[in-house]
C-alpha cells in the first residue's frame, strides 16, 4: 500500500479517486492547487503524486518542475491535454508517467503499481554480489547508484541511471525495446516514446546526440545496445 497525494481541483474527480484509492488501502491526501501541493510534499514523505495540470493557482506542469526541486517522488501526470509536444515536455521536466483524461480506475492502478515497482526496486540496495560496471569511460555503481563519465560524476534522474544501468550490464547486447518496458519501467505496454525521452536525456548527460553517438546507439526497428567507444 501506498501514501498518495491527489493534487485535483475538480472536486467531483477528487472524490472519485480519493474514493478509488482509499478503497484500494491506500493512504490518500488531497489539495486543489500547486501551492498547497509544494506545502504537502515539503513536509510528508509521499510515495506518489497524481497531478493535474489545469490547476487554478499555477499550471500543473510549472507545479511539476518545482516540485522536482525539492522532491525526486515519483509523479503521474492526469490531464485532459493530448498533444504530444506537451506530453514529451512533461517526461522532460521529470514527469514519471502520465494519463490522458478520462481513465479508468484500473488504467490507474496499473499505471500506480508500474511507478511504485520502480521507485521501490529503485530505492532498494542491489543483490550481494554486485560490482561496479565500466564499459569504456564509463562507471556505473548500482549499490551506490552512481556513475560517472571519465571521472566526472553524471547528474541522473532515478529512471535515467535505471536504463543505463540497465544498458551498461549487458555491454555491446542489442536490448530490445520490449525488453526495456518491462525491465525498467515494469510495463507489458507502453509507448516507444518513453524511452526515446530518456535516451534524448542519457544522450545529452553523455556528450553525445543520435546522430553522433559514442555510447548509445539505437538500431531502427529492433532495440538499442551500449558499447564503448570505437
Amino acid at each position: 500500500m501506498a501514501s498518495v497525494l491527489v493534487v485535483e481541483d475538480d472536486q467531483f474527480v477528487r472524490s472519485a479517486l480519493i474514493r478509488h484509492l482509499t478503497d484500494a488501502s491506500h493512504t490518500v491526501r488531497s489539495v486543489g492547487t500547486a501551492l498547497e501541493a509544494l506545502r504537502e510534499v515539503a513536509h510528508v514523505p509521499f510515495d506518489v503524486v497524481i497531478l493535474d495540470l489545469g490547476l487554478p493557482d499555477l499550471d500543473g506542469a510549472e507545479a511539476l518542475k518545482m516540485l522536482r526541486g525539492i522532491t525526486d517522488v515519483p509523479v503521474i501526470i492526469a490531464t485532459a491535454r493530448d498533444d504530444e509536444t506537451e506530453i514529451v515536455r512533461l517526461l522532460n521536466d521529470g514527469a514519471d508517467d502520465y494519463l490522458t483524461k478520462p481513465f479508468s480506475v484500473e488504467h490507474l492502478s496499473a499505471r500506480m503499481a508500474a511507478v511504485l515497482r520502480r521507485s521501490r526496486a529503485g530505492a532498494g540496495e542491489p543483490a550481494p554480489g554486485s560490482t561496479v560496471i565500466r564499459v569504456g569511460g564509463l562507471t556505473v555503481d548500482p549499490l551506490r547508484r552512481q556513475a560517472e563519465l571519465d571521472g566526472v560524476r553524471l547528474d541522473l534522474t532515478r529512471r535515467e541511471f535505471d536504463l543505463l544501468a540497465y544498458l551498461a550490464g549487458r555491454p555491446g547486447v542489442v536490448v530490445p525495446r520490449r525488453e526495456l518496458l518491462a525491465e525498467v519501467w515494469q510495463l507489458s505496454y507502453g509507448d516507444d516514446q518513453t524511452i526515446d525521452v530518456h535516451l534524448s536525456w542519457l544522450r545529452r548527460k553523455l556528450g553525445e546526440t543520435a546522430a553522433r553517438p559514442r555510447y548509445l546507439h539505437t538500431l531502427r526497428g529492433v532495440g538499442v545496445k551500449l558499447e564503448p567507444p570505437a
